[in-house]
């Protein structure tokens, strides 16, 4: 270029296109489409920074209701709840309830002719619902073939690890109440 000539203000950009023939050789649909692969590709700070910045928050939203959420299901139960009437169930026989909240469910046996145990319906596993077998004192998940101890909750067989989350009983007035929920870990 002479000296006389300016310089268009776009003569050092340089347009890349995906196959890295200049724009003239490009297929017609490209020409009507021209991208930059190299601007289109590129991600200024500014735009990292705040997509960073909305998925951070995105977490902490997330955590603050999971954290909300526990604290209402632990300040939700408004005490003792009767469940049922000590002569419907029969020994050897089971009944499903729910406790603290209204799907939380919970399987209520009695085990003897003065012994009522309940716990958790959900498989601490998966969370499939469990089955009493009273007479071999276990809880039995069908789902991964589980077992559980009847007396304690304890998993005996299969992939559980955790025991099952313990309802705590009250028998008074010939009815049978839930009183709490006694979270174990091991």
């Amino acid at each position: 270029m002479s000296q006389d000539t300016p310089t268009p203000p776009t003569a050092h950009l340089r347009v890349l296109t995906p196959d890295g023939r200049p724009p003239t050789q490009q297929p017609q649909w490209r020409q009507d489409f021209p991208i930059d692969t190299a601007q289109d590709n590129f991600v200024a700070r500014r735009e990292f920074t705040k997509f960073m910045v909305l998925i951070s928050a995105s977490f902490v939203a997330g955590q603050g209701w999971i954290a909300l959420k526990s604290l209402r299901g632990k300040h939700g139960e408004t005490g003792p709840r009767a469940i049922a009437r000590v002569d419907e169930l029969a020994v050897g026989q089971a009944a499903l309830f729910f406790f603290p909240g209204e799907h939380d469910s919970c399987l209520l046996v009695r085990a003897g002719e003065d012994e009522f145990l309940a716990y958790s319906n959900k498989c601490s596993h998966l969370s499939c619902p469990v089955t009493p077998d009273v007479p071999s004192g276990k809880l039995l998940c069908p789902c991964h073939h589980g077992s559980f101890d009847l007396a304690t909750g304890r998993p005996l067989a299969g992939p559980p690890r955790r025991p099952l989350a313990r309802i705590l009983l009250e028998v008074r007035d010939g009815s049978v109440y839930a009183t709490g929920v006694k979270e174990r870990t091991i």
